[in-house]
């Protein structure tokens, strides 16, 4: 089957992109973000493709965007695409750009979204423009769903869409989104890691109780005190290697593409601890891919007490980024009570799900093949992320979930770094390529049927039916 994507499509994912980066849709939590302008760009290149896309909003200017395209196989399982619309702030000041400028200049686009995840928005429109211009159409129905809040705990975004609107993701068995099937360089070889599972959330509050007092006198009983340690043994804290399914499948391409032997199997915890760690340390750049999952994480992050310098204040307070994975919530809140002792209470300050996608599945295979195909002599690769998305949302409706937002990017691109942090930005190239890729992906991915070839004619329902909250 011929690509449907045409020059015009390449030219639109680069504008889409910058456009898109210029509206300004920074979550600073707390329900203090409008996506509606992005929402409406979004929904009106849907429209001008003769898409039906319905606007939902959660909350004023909290606005989501959802559209179903119609297979030609109504037998197949459909595919959710998502992406979401909101980005993490940017300060000016720090940037060599204006962050939210969307600047095109000397081959790469420049600002707050151009990884996370303005770009996938982009390539996602100029998918499915492209096949209507092409009269084509994917095998399986493709729904595909621009997101409010991903960047903050989801409320009002997919979580809103998965508890009032789940009816449009009816039929929907997996869905892809941000943070997989990027370039990672590794001496000569290009890998495609693609993500097939996610760490669990486990942002933690951290509380500790004493005795108000002067601070010159002598005080056993002080907060600040009792917090300081339960957090510092928090941060120095080793977890266990605890090996998922997905991370045993990394692990084991990786040392094979590095001539490396290691027994990964279950068994005495110290055995494989040193193991894993022996192989991490083998694999040179790689193992960024890896180092991070294998282990539950706690990273102390915020601290708050006192109201002046010679008062010793009653509580304080901290705040802990931790991470679970699949299996090991128990294991987790079991370490926590030990860590902080009695004298300091922890609770969940927000907490999700950690997720694992079958690595040999039919849509697994075909985002390798996808990735391999425009990209002849790379390997994709299995990959957990160390965060989370969406997908944790989704998954609620029986979605699983894969981390596929292709990008071809050249050696010395640090892509994750980019993520959240100054001068966000992306090559032309790599969108070009993400298109293609999206573009094979998306009308050959036919879990039921395999990599049989979609297409063929678009006729009637290609759209949805509308419908807007206010």
């Amino acid at each position: 089957m011929a690509d449907a994507v045409d020059e015009r499509a390449l030219e639109e994912v680069v504008r889409f992109t910058s456009e898109l980066i210029r509206i300004d849709t920074t979550n600073r939590g707390g329900g203090d973000c409008t996506e509606r302008p992005a929402a409406e760009y979004a929904a009106e290149r849907l429209a001008e493709a003769g898409l039906e896309p319905q606007l939902l909003e959660s909350a004023r200017g909290r606005t989501n965007v959802v559209v179903r395209i119609e297979g030609s196989d109504p037998g197949e399982d459909a595919l959710l695409v998502h992406g979401h619309l909101d980005v993490v702030p940017a300060e000016p000041a720090d940037w060599s750009v204006h962050p939210f400028s969307g600047e095109v200049s000397d081959g790469v686009v420049w600002g707050r979204g151009a990884v996370d995840m303005k770009n996938m928005d982009a390539m996602i429109l100029a998918v499915v423009r492209a096949w209507a211009r092409a009269g084509v159409r994917p095998r399986r129905d493709i729904v595909v769903a621009f997101t409010a809040d991903e960047e903050d705990n989801a409320a009002y975004g997919a979580g809103f869409l998965v508890g009032r609107h789940a009816g449009l993701f009816e039929g929907c068995t997996e869905g892809i989104s941000e943070s997989g099937g990027f370039t990672f360089h590794d001496g000569d070889r290009r890998l495609y890691p693609i993500a097939a599972g996610e760490r669990g959330t486990a942002w933690l509050k951290l509380t500790a109780h004493g005795t108000t007092g002067h601070g010159s006198r002598v005080n056993r009983a002080n907060a600040v005190s009792r917090l300081a340690g339960a957090v510092s043994r928090i941060g120095e804290y080793t977890w266990p290697v605890r090996l998922t399914p997905t991370v045993r499948a990394a692990l084991a391409s990786l040392a094979e593409l590095h001539g490396l032997r290691a027994d990964l199997s279950p068994g005495d915890p110290g055995r494989l601890a040193h193991e894993v760690d022996a192989l991490i340390a083998g694999l040179g750049p790689t193992a960024k891919l890896v180092e991070a999952t294998v282990r539950n994480s706690t990273n102390p992050t915020m601290l708050e007490a006192g109201y002046k310098l010679n008062v010793i204040p009653g509580s304080a307070t901290g705040f802990v980024d931790g991470r679970m994975l699949p299996g090991g919530e128990e294991e987790f809140a079991e370490t926590l009570d030990r860590l902080t002792g009695p004298e300091v209470d922890w609770e969940f300050h927000h907490r999700e799900i950690p997720l694992q996608a079958p690595v040999d599945s039919a849509t697994y295979r075909a985002m390798s093949e996808a990735v391999e195909r425009f990209d002849p002599g790379s390997t994709a690769v299995p990959y957990c992320m160390p965060g989370g998305t969406d997908a944790k949302q989704f998954s609620r409706l029986g979605i699983t979930g894969y981390g596929f937002s292709p990008l071809k990017l050249p050696e010395g691109f640090d892509y994750t770094a980019l993520f959240h942090g100054v001068d966000e930005r992306v090559p032309v190239e790599a969108l070009h390529f993400g298109v293609r890729v999206l573009d094979h992906f998306m009308r050959n991915s036919a879990p039921k049927a395999g990599s049989a070839a979609a297409g063929g004619p678009a006729g009637g329902g290609y759209g949805s039916g509308t419908a807007q909250e206010a």
